[in-house]
């Protein structure tokens, strides 16, 4: 028998929101990558684009390596910039599970102050069930 597996959805990444109206904003995420339902984002100081948000200061991408918003949908930027709907100010409870990080951010201390970030924008992480 066949395993069948379902995509993430935003019910699986979204536990608690005090009011869609007040922390979701529409943003234009880089080209260049296909970005995940759950994806940790920084703001590129130059651009003002959204892309994944790195453990580091990238040169050209200085400002996005700090968290500052989830992405609330799958979005596929990869032939050119593309928009989103974030998750850019809390309250908001979102499971710690279901966060993408860019693929810098590949240990539990820097997943830990990315978490951190989120967290002074009031996303708050947590392990759920």
């Amino acid at each position: 028998m066949p395993t069948l597996t379902a995509s993430p959805t935003l019910g699986d990444l979204l536990k608690f929101e005090c009011h869609p109206s007040y922390g979701r904003e529409t943003v234009t995420l880089k080209a260049g990558a296909a970005y995940p339902l759950g994806a940790v984002l920084g703001r590129i100081t130059a651009s003002g684009e959204f892309r994944l948000s790195p453990a580091a200061e990238v040169i050209g991408d200085e400002g996005a390596e700090t968290a500052i918003a989830v992405l609330l949908e799958a979005v596929d930027a990869t032939d050119g910039a593309a928009i989103g709907l974030i998750a850019a100010r809390g309250p908001v409870i979102l499971a710690d599970g279901a966060l993408v990080f860019d693929a810098s951010v590949d240990d539990a201390a820097k997943r830990a102050t990315k978490i951190a970030q989120l967290s002074a924008q009031g996303l708050v992480a947590r392990a759920t069930v």
